[in-house]
């Protein structure tokens, strides 16, 4: 079974928590099995490794992500990555290209994509395997999965099928409509449009070879950023006339807001957060090292991270986005798959972060032009390289690199330090990279 697991968005909605880099899908806040935290993306992926039939899974990503990705599922993973941020469209043709071209997927089998941020349960992968039997079938170019509503969502488009009857044909689709005009669609039997279809791979690439030109995947990695920022469902499906419509009633809650996070997450308190008998309704995820005290609230998220800290009425925090895209703020914190950063403080002529590498990883070997930089070694061990020179570094130890030193660090341990940058222009453009020899890697 072929599945494009689709992990490219902002996730501007869980601001502060969220960002460029670390967007709502790599978010810990689901309590798993043996009562650690796990991501959208870990519960996903786990899910589809449970369902007992083999998956050959494709992350469909932006080029910003795959580190996250990496570090939170591991460096075996399918990746099919955008080196720019298209729309659903581009981003599924690169998906199927690269399942042909690298992956080496015949072009005649069925492929399943659907977004990675809906909480769902059993039931929907067994429709998932439904849905890929209907479409391997033939006797449409396109299944949908429709989700029966379970109110009068203004966030989702609305497909109306033929029938009442599981499997129907569509008769029409239509926009994300107010509230009201919503109800008249559930009234009429309409169904919401979750993003989730099957389709053979050679439709989805004559497609793209007939609006986007493709000649392979390289090809259309290569030309990737002057591609149509397009829709699938504009391009493609809402102009099918071979298409299927799959009902699903199982349990299917996008994550995509606090309102709708705070209902899925386990427990009122994440991190540290205490409030009094008076409040109700009140959610607290709070990933800094500071209490966070509610008193007399109701219905009341509160959010709090390095970037930012947010109080909102539950429903109120739906509206977020507009807000958040006028905030211009560099991104505090990253998870990658060598480790993580934190940005402590911020001053005019200098940044201070907390470094974390993982065992056996490194940074990039590289130079600044414009500033200083010194190491402090927190806990572990490890060893730097400073302009070809090597050195074995342990807890307190301080490690001082002026502008222009070639520089990196190798932990052999988990190590973490203590990082201070100096200088006027400290920006990512001023990081120089450079080869490290093949002499010193064999040292190391």
């Amino acid at each position: 079974m072929n599945i494009i697991l689709l992990s490219g968005g902002s996730g501007k909605r869980l601001w502060p928590l969220s960002n460029d880099i670390r967007s709502k899908q790599f978010l810990r806040l689901f309590k798993g099995k043996d009562d650690s935290y796990e991501s959208m993306i870990q519960r996903v992926y786990r899910q589809l490794n449970n369902i007992g039939i083999q998956t050959n899974v494709t992350i469909a990503t932006s080029k910003n992500q795959v580190s996250a990705i990496y570090a939170q599922l591991g460096e075996q993973v399918s990746i099919s990555a955008e080196p720019c941020r298209k729309n659903t469209f581009p981003a599924i043709a690169l998906a199927a290209a690269y399942l042909v071209d690298v992956k080496h997927v015949k072009r005649s089998e069925t492929v399943v994509v659907c977004p990675v941020d809906p909480l769902v349960d059993s039931d929907y992968f067994r429709a998932l395997i439904a849905l890929e039997y209907q479409a391997d079938k033939g006797e449409a170019n396109i299944v949908l999965m429709g989700i029966v509503p379970t109110y009068p969502s203004q966030k989702y488009g609305y497909i109306v099928p033929e029938s009442t009857k599981k499997l129907s044909g569509v008769k029409e689709f239509k926009e994300k409509p107010s509230e009201e005009v919503a109800k008249e669609y559930i009234e009429q039997g309409a169904l919401w449009n979750g993003g989730v279809f099957a389709f053979k791979i050679s439709y989805i690439l004559d497609k793209a070879k007939e609006l986007l030109n493709y000649k392979g995947y390289q090809d259309l990695y290569d030309r990737y950023s002057s591609l149509p920022d397009i829709s699938i469902d504009y391009a493609v499906v809402e102009k099918e006339p071979k298409i299927q419509v799959m009902k699903f009633g199982g349990q299917w809650k996008d994550i995509g807001t606090w309102n709708t996070l705070s209902e899925a997450m386990n427990e009122p308190i994440l991190g540290k957060g205490i409030m009094n008998e008076t409040c109700s309704g009140v959610s607290i995820i709070n990933e800094m090292d500071v209490p966070i005290l509610a008193m007399g609230l109701h219905d009341v998220v509160i959010s709090a991270s390095a970037e930012g800290i947010l109080v909102s009425d539950k429903e109120q925090s739906s509206y977020i986005k507009p807000y958040v895209e006028d905030i211009d703020q560099q991104v505090r914190f990253a998870e990658k798959s060598w480790g993580s950063f934190r940005v402590i403080d911020v001053e005019e002529a200098s940044m201070t972060l907390k470094v974390t590498l993982n065992k056996g990883h490194s940074m990039n070997y590289h130079s600044h032009k414009n500033r200083d930089e010194i190491w402090v070694v927190v806990s572990g061990e490890g060893q730097t390289i400073l302009d070809g020179d090597q050195k074995k570094v342990k807890t307190g130890d301080i490690i001082t690199m002026k502008a222009g030193c070639k520089h990196t660090v190798v932990a052999t341990k988990e190590l973490k330090m203590i990082e201070v940058q100096i200088g006027k222009d400290i920006s990512n453009s001023d990081k120089i990279k450079h080869n490290l020899g093949a002499e010193i890697l064999k040292k190391l």
